[in-house]
């Protein structure tokens, strides 16, 4: 397969504040982060809040430039602050937010949230718009009637569906994933990640996945991606660092995901039903 996206000692500057009767300094949040991601493929980031995940994925979705580093689409290099970012590359890449609730607009019904990209970015006319935005909420599990509907009538999961389906009606070719379930019931967790893979496979999609979730990453990446601290601290295969992580940080989060052992879990509701018998 050929690569699509591409990272290459990227770093990202931001100038703070340094208190009263200080000067501003500056705070390198990214440190030279390389990788390579081939198409449909799945790259999960994972590492603490304020590693850095929520910054690299700005600048993957062409919303802050990198200050120094290549950021790599299709063979091109692309800089935003020395180039405005046309229609036809902003349609490569688009992303999906962690809160449903937040990142769908209440006073649009799903109809303007979904076609709106395509007035912004395309001359397709109404009608077809409308038949895109229709045929996209079939292919996210829902209805063609609730094009009508307003973003408050759905459940959290319903509303993630609308957000998948917004991401990916100008055809994207990279999806950035920023916790897309972290928000959602386990169960809905489960239905979402699914439709995901389905997309993917029927798309040829190539994610980015941002999460803390290492259960969920197990389940859904390729290749895993840990940062700490603004830095790539180990980056190979899901297998290979699920099964023989290198460094430190890695075995410590690791360590601290919780782990469902299905046998203990029977004995322990074993014990109850006899303690209860007993009684």
């Amino acid at each position: 397969m050929s690569v699509i996206l591409e990272g290459r000692d990227i770093t990202r500057d931001y100038i703070v504040s340094g208190g009263f009767m200080r000067g501003a300094k500056t705070v390198r949040a990214l440190h030279g982060i390389s990788f390579s991601l081939e198409q449909g493929k799945t790259l999960a980031i994972v590492g603490e809040s304020g590693c850095g995940k929520s910054t690299l994925a700005r600048i993957l979705t062409l919303i802050d430039p990198a200050n120094s580093g290549d950021l790599i689409i299709e063979g091109e290099k692309i800089d935003i602050a020395t180039r405005k970012v046309t229609s036809d590359l902003r349609a490569k890449v688009q992303i999906v937010f962690q809160n449903p609730y937040s990142s769908l607009n209440p006073r649009q019904k799903v109809g303007e949230v979904l076609t709106e990209p395509l007035i912004i970015n395309t001359d397709v006319p109404a009608a077809e718009r409308r038949k895109r935005a229709e045929e996209m909420l079939v292919k996210v599990g829902l209805e063609r009637q609730h094009y009508n509907r307003y973003p408050h009538m759905f459940s959290g999961g319903q509303r993630q569906r609308i957000a998948i389906a917004r991401a990916l009606m100008l055809n994207p070719q990279i999806l950035v994933l920023d916790e897309p379930v972290s928000a959602l019931d386990l169960s809905v967790q489960a239905q979402v990640l699914n439709l995901l893979k389905d997309l993917q496979d029927e798309f040829n999609l190539t994610y980015v996945f941002i999460s803390h979730d290492l259960s969920v990453v197990r389940y859904f990446a390729d290749e895993v991606m840990v940062m700490n601290s603004g830095e790539v601290v180990e980056y190979a295969s899901r297998d290979e660092i699920f099964t023989n992580p290198q460094h430190d940080y890695t075995k410590t989060l690791l360590a601290a995901t919780p782990v469902a052992d299905v046998d203990k879990i029977r004995e322990r509701v074993a014990r109850r039903k006899a303690l209860f018998e007993g009684a």
